[in-house]
Parts: structure tokens; C-alpha cells; sequence
């Protein structure tokens, strides 16, 4: 049984690091490719301070990697079942959304 808390605790531990917005959208462009930190910066907005704080939460998750590559640090997704999670899930989106548009068009 401690076992099976300790496997939660750590699901636990991947679904709350993506559970915000800038992780998740910074996430969702690992998909493609792999990116450096100046890019993942421009791609969320914010300063380069927040987008580390970021970053280390997904890496602490385990949820991405990085590698240094003179002076700038690459960050790649490090979870391959992370894709067909994410693919689910903005499906699901999608419909709900598609769904909501139709029923106020219905109106």
C-alpha cells in the first residue's frame, strides 16, 4: 500500500506542474521541438525569472530535461507518454469548445 501512495504522490507531483497556464503552454511547444530557454521566454511573455521558476518545477517533475549547449540551456520534453495525454486532452477541449459555440449559435 505505501507503495501505490508514494505512485500517486508522484502523479500527483507531474499533473500540479501542469497545471499552470505558462508551464503547460511552454509544455505544449516541447511537443514540436526542442527549445531554448530565450524561446520558451518570448513564447510565455513573461521575464526570465518566472519562466525558470518554471522550468524547474517541470524539470523537479521530471516532466522535461535540459542540456547546455554554450550558453544556452535547451529544454526537451523528457515524458513520451506526455504526448498522447496532451493530444487527448486539447481534443476533449476542442469539442467542448465546438459544442459551446454551436449551442450559442443555436440561440
Amino acid at each position: 500500500m505505501l507503495r501505490n501512495k508514494q505512485a500517486i504522490a508522484e502523479q500527483a507531483k507531474i499533473f500540479k506542474a501542469l497545471g499552470h497556464p505558462s508551464r503547460l503552454l511552454m509544455v505544449d511547444a516541447l511537443r514540436e521541438n526542442e527549445r531554448c530557454v530565450c524561446e520558451l521566454q518570448a513564447l510565455v511573455g513573461d521575464d526570465m525569472s518566472s519562466v525558470s521558476k518554471h522550468l524547474s518545477v517541470l524539470r523537479e517533475a521530471g516532466i522535461v530535461s535540459s542540456q547546455k549547449r554554450g550558453t544556452n540551456i535547451y529544454y526537451q520534453l523528457a515524458l513520451p507518454c506526455l504526448e498522447t495525454f496532451l493530444s487527448c486532452t486539447s481534443e476533449i477541449v476542442k469539442k467542448r469548445i465546438l459544442s459551446q459555440v454551436e449551442m450559442l449559435n443555436n440561440r
